[in-house]
């Protein structure tokens, strides 16, 4: 069975100098997807950059966490994810969570883009109700693929907390896949990034690929320029976006792609093919 990978960019849109480094790693490197935010700061820049780079695979990175809603406009989305939560528990209804995912994937499709993929910052599709919102908008908008949000075996790479936390994350796993199977949504085989967020370098991503099981996977990554307009940013993720752009267009992994045999995708090309 064929080794195939899609590497995608999220948080594009976010701001200038992660979008111009989300367009460096596909020209220059190995990326071949990302998702866009509708309520990023730098959405409109995005978009234009997409357009330059036809091969880059966009999809939508739907947001519940953080920044303006879309679909109304005067309101903010919840600040955390623990905010969400709870307005979750009050709001039985939960009726403006599909109407905001479907808000925010029409600005983009009015956009002109044709997004193929969906996934959600913060991975709040791990909360059964966004799930659950997010299949209904992937039935409803024809967009098929939505994204596993369970990491690969962990290695000594990962910060103790971050495997314990997907460790945690594993009694969902059989949720998840009955979920997505009831709405007849494709996900990829494995996916891995979640514990290599802001701690990798060439010599490590070069060694997961070497090491990528059968199947489809995605890798998740945030590569991006780190100017002072990301510096300002409401992010964690600052200098390390550098890091990883610097591991996605280095010699050292594309060389273990070749090696290994490993190809590169889209989503749009699986679909497609």
């Amino acid at each position: 069975m064929a080794r195939r990978l899609i590497i995608n960019a999220d948080d594009f849109g976010f701001t200038t100098d992660v979008n111009s480094g989300i367009g460096e790693a596909h020209s220059n490197g190995i990326l071949t997807a990302t998702t866009l935010m509708a309520n990023g700061r730098a959405f409109d820049h995005a978009v234009e950059l997409a357009r330059r780079r036809p091969t880059l695979d966009v999809g939508c990175h739907l947001v519940l966490v953080g920044g303006k809603a879309i679909a109304e406009p005067h309101s903010s989305l919840p600040a955390t994810v623990g905010e969400l939560l709870r307005r979750l528990v009050k709001d039985s209804s939960r009726n403006w969570l599909e109407r905001e995912l479907a808000a925010q994937v029409e600005k983009i499709l009015r956009a002109g883009l044709e997004p193929s993929h969906l996934d959600t910052h913060k991975h709040t599709h791990l909360v059964p109700a966004v799930l659950e919102a997010v299949c209904r908008v992937s039935r409803r908008y024809s967009i098929p693929w939505i994204r596993r949000p369970f990491d690969l075996p962990l290695t000594a790479a990962a910060p103790l907390s971050t495997r314990l936390l997907n460790a945690g994350f594993r009694f969902l796993r059989d949720r998840f896949e009955r979920t997505v199977a009831r709405y007849q949504c494709r996900t990829t085989d494995h996916f891995a990034g979640f514990q290599w967020t802001g701690n990798y370098r060439a010599p490590e991503l070069a060694g997961l690929i070497r090491r990528l099981p059968d199947g489809l996977t995605e890798f998740m990554c945030h590569p991006g320029h780190c100017t002072d307009e990301l510096r300002q940013a409401p992010t964690r993720l600052k200098e390390s976006r550098e890091q990883e752009l610097q591991a996605l267009i280095s010699p050292e992994a594309r060389l273990a792609l070749e090696n290994s045999g490993v190809q590169l995708t889209t989503y749009r090309d699986v679909l497609n093919g």
